[in-house]
């Protein structure tokens, strides 16, 4: 069966979203070599999409040297970032940590990001700490500063409106909450004003539409296309 470059990438993408890494190693096994192929180039968004799948791929099957030569091959586009970030990352922990033997801290993965930082071509050059966005880190701290308990539906969009998952967000209002116990008065006191905030004085500070969150295989990818 012969399909259109549309639709390998669409295949590409509800496989990877799905999670069925088995079921996409097995289709991307039946693509013809790029020789092989039709004598007109794929489009980039075509080419991104299963360049993305074999990425996962070889994540999944722990073929991490295959995966950096992919994710440093090609410049992805910044809806891409969120995902292969992640790949990127746990794949250079998981190598650190069958060498030591133990799992790594958070000293440890410090320590790695540093030593593997992210390549050019999946990331915007925006500054990050401790893989935290400083615009996302402003916003957590811009509804902490108001509300220090969000509901499980604000974790859902925050987590939207930051690129992170809902996990990522509850840890973090979880470890701000325990900092200022045991530092009362230190830098979370702080007021982080919202620019062009109408709303009441108290008012959490508010969040852009959320874009629709979708889970590649364990991972949360924010796609600002489907917004």
């Amino acid at each position: 069966m012969i399909f259109t470059g549309e639709q390998v990438a669409c295949v590409c993408e509800v496989l990877l979203q799905s999670g069925c890494m088995d079921r996409l190693a097995g289709f991307l096994s039946t693509l013809p070599p790029p020789s092989q192929s039709s004598s007109s180039s794929p489009c980039p968004q075509e080419l991104e999409s299963v360049l993305k799948a074999k990425a996962a791929v070889a994540f999944h099957q722990g073929r991490f040297s295959d995966l950096y030569t992919l994710l440093e091959g090609f410049p992805f586009s910044p809806r891409s970032h969120p995902l292969l970030q992640q790949l990127w990352l746990r794949a250079h922990y998981m190598e650190a940590e069958r060498q030591r033997g133990r799992p790594l801290g958070a000293v440890g993965k410090y320590r790695i990001r540093r030593k593997f930082p992210l390549p050019h071509t999946i990331w915007d050059g925006e500054e990050t700490s401790y893989c935290f966005k400083e615009k996302s880190r402003t916003l957590l701290r811009q509804w902490y500063r108001h509300k220090r308990f969000p509901t499980t539906r604000e974790k859902r969009e925050l987590a939207a409106a930051t690129g992170l998952s809902t996990t990522q967000v509850s840890n973090w209002f979880k470890n701000r909450r325990q900092r200022d116990r045991t530092c009362p008065g230190g830098p979370s006191a702080e007021v982080y004003p919202s620019d062009n905030n109408l709303s009441p004085p108290g008012s959490p500070p508010p969040l852009p539409h959320p874009p629709l969150c979708h889970i590649c295989g364990g991972f949360t990818r924010v796609c600002p296309s489907d917004v």
